[in-house]
């Protein structure tokens, strides 16, 4: 079981700017609870996304030594790749890609065919310099738009992705209309579809149904959750309400209540929830 925690979402779309040393702060106490992954920065377009600026700043000041966790950096384009494969702290790259025309040019700049282009050069990138490509399948439980939406259009995506070499593949409902019923029914159809493929599910919620969602996923056999500690966040890029990540702690409970004991230290998870309280999301707006 594997849980990716995901400061860089949640802070993404707070507008006023979080110190670097308040970031390199929250992330080096994240880093000692034990996660598997942590999605810490993106290497993207400042003007785009002005909050994620100082990313080598931040990833400079992460005291990584003994620590088991692997770093996550968030891409948009070959650029962004080539910028993240420059330093072999980062274990994954993860990209975007969203079964949403409208949202994949609101998101990155780009059309499908040209973000699928990106993928497969990107792919071959990772796998040159050692790394794991993580793609996204953003919108991929429906989408406010009006594109098009089917359970064929999330397979034919994943069957995309499976033909270039991808393995890790995360299904993102990036505005929280994902119900649990669909999110158990998608993962049951595509990890017996693609028993080869590592399937992850990135869920925005609000805190009354989370809980839910995360047990239909886990009935499903999903192995891989993205949470974000207290929940804060938000893709700025989808709609103008965000709506929140859910909360880390709904997902260990979840899991712990499943028989499952991850290895994690709580006391190092408490003092990561008040550093995030007190000096990140309650102070900065």
């Amino acid at each position: 079981m594997q849980i990716i925690e995901c400061p860089r979402d949640a802070m993404q779309g707070i507008k006023e700017f979080i110190p670097t040393k308040t970031k390199v702060k929250y992330l080096n106490a994240i880093l000692k609870i034990g996660f598997h992954t942590l999605d810490f920065g993106s290497f993207v377009s400042a003007k785009a996304i002005p909050q994620l600026s100082d990313t080598k700043e931040v990833l400079a000041g992460l005291e990584l030594e003994g620590i088991k966790t692997k770093l996550l950096a968030i891409i948009a384009n070959q650029r962004g790749a080539n910028e993240a494969l420059e330093y072999p702290q980062i274990s994954y790259l993860g990209y975007p890609l969203s079964i949403s025309e409208t949202f994949q040019q609101r998101n990155t700049n780009r059309s499908i065919a040209d973000a699928i282009t990106d993928v497969s050069l990107i792919q071959e990138m990772c796998v040159k310099a050692g790394r794991e490509l993580v793609t996204y399948i953003s919108m991929g439980f429906g989408n406010p738009y009006g594109d098009p939406y089917s359970v064929e259009i999330v397979d034919q995506f994943t069957d995309i992705l499976v033909t270039l070499g991808v393995k890790i593949i995360s299904l993102s409902d990036t505005i929280g209309v994902a119900q649990p019923n669909q999110i158990n029914s998608l993962f049951s159809t595509l990890s017996k579809k693609y028993p080869e493929v590592q399937f992850g599910v990135h869920l925005h919620s609000t805190s009354e149904t989370a809980g839910e969602k995360i047990k239909a996923a886990l009935e499903a056999g999903c192995q891989r959750f993205d949470g974000a500690i207290l929940g804060f966040g938000g893709c700025p890029m989808a709609e103008d309400a965000l709506v929140g990540n859910i909360n880390t702690r709904t997902i260990l409970s979840e899991i712990h209540a499943s028989g499952v004991d991850l290895p994690v230290d709580m006391n190092a998870f408490k003092e990561a929830e008040r550093i995030a309280s007190e000096e990140v999301f309650g102070k900065y707006q």
